[in-house]
């Protein structure tokens, strides 16, 4: 079994609504089928780390791991070590040896860990950088801290439309950990990350190609290569997620919800969810709310 040392966790750390705490991990159990989608979640967690040495490991998926708050060191690829501070981002690379080392008394670190065939798609893009560029200081951590523990509330593999959530979920972490570059780079937005930031619109999707001044077969290209599933669903997995997110973490009405995701017909938008989530809206704020308020660590 390959992973990074204390990011290979199982379920037993993770149930409805643990997510909500400070700290928690968890590795969702991805079948063949959900593995060969766009983008899917194999890890996920917000947690402390000791101070003392880890690796050389290798990991089979790539790993976002973003460091919050403390110092230590890294080193990937047999290359010397280098001193690093939060907040950066650390990518843990498949098939690429990697250690590090938290210093005392010790550091805290947000990362989700990803497969699929759209990875590919996703360098080429950029939202994935090259094997020497492993290491980016960031200029803050809590817009993908925030996104991380949205994650986790979105990512259920035992829904019937979690292809779409996940990739969505995925790519929405993506841009947010580019965007959070202490030196960003100037340059336009990705097909996807424009579909992704007016999914809430409630327009359809050739009236979103004609928005971004595309061809509809070239959108429905690009989307499919690189998120891995069509812009229809994609639409909706993020709106969807959106949703899950508003219904985990505030107290907004349902018709409320609906309403800002693009749905002005809240019957409409409970029975989409009821169906693709399987349950409806308020039992998801129910079951996603049992821990609220609790202060438990689930760190190892």
């Amino acid at each position: 079994m390959s992973s990074v040392a204390r990011l290979d966790v199982a379920n037993t750390d993770w149930a409805p609504g643990y997510e909500r705490r400070e700290r928690w991990r968890r590795r969702p159990v991805l079948t063949a089928i959900q593995r060969q989608a766009g983008l899917s979640c194999t890890a996920l967690a917000i947690q402390d780390m000791p101070p003392r040495g880890v690796g050389p490991r290798v990991v089979d998926h790539h790993v976002a791991l973003v460091l919050l708050a403390g110092s230590g060191w890294f080193s990937w690829g047999g290359r010397e070590r280098i001193c690093v501070g939060g907040p950066t981002l650390l990518w843990l690379l498949p098939g690429v040896p990697h250690c590090y080392g938290p210093g005392k008394p010790g550091w805290t670190v947000a990362y989700a860990g990803f497969t699929g065939p759209a990875v590919a798609a996703c360098a080429q893009r950029g939202l994935i950088p090259a094997p020497d560029e492993a290491v980016v200081p960031l200029a803050t951590g809590a817009p993908a801290r925030r996104t991380i523990r949205k994650l986790a509330t979105v990512c259920n593999e035992t829904e019937p439309t979690y292809d779409a959530t996940s990739a969505a979920g995925l790519h929405e972490l993506l841009a947010v950990l580019r965007r959070s570059r202490a030196t960003p780079q100037a340059q336009a937005p990705t097909v996807v990350e424009e579909l992704a930031h007016a999914a809430h619109l409630p327009v359809s999707v050739t009236e979103h190609a004609r928005r971004m001044s595309l061809p509809l077969a070239e959108l429905r290209e690009e989307v499919q290569y690189t998120a891995g599933c069509s812009p229809k669903d994609f639409v909706l997995g993020t709106r969807l997620n959106t949703a899950k997110d508003l219904l985990a973490t505030t107290d907004l009405k349902v018709a409320s919800i609906a309403r800002r995701i693009g749905y002005a017909d809240p019957g409409h938008f409970t029975r989409l969810f009821t169906r693709r989530v399987g349950l409806p809206p308020g039992a998801f704020r129910t079951r996603h709310a049992l821990h609220r308020g609790t202060g438990r660590d689930g760190a190892a």
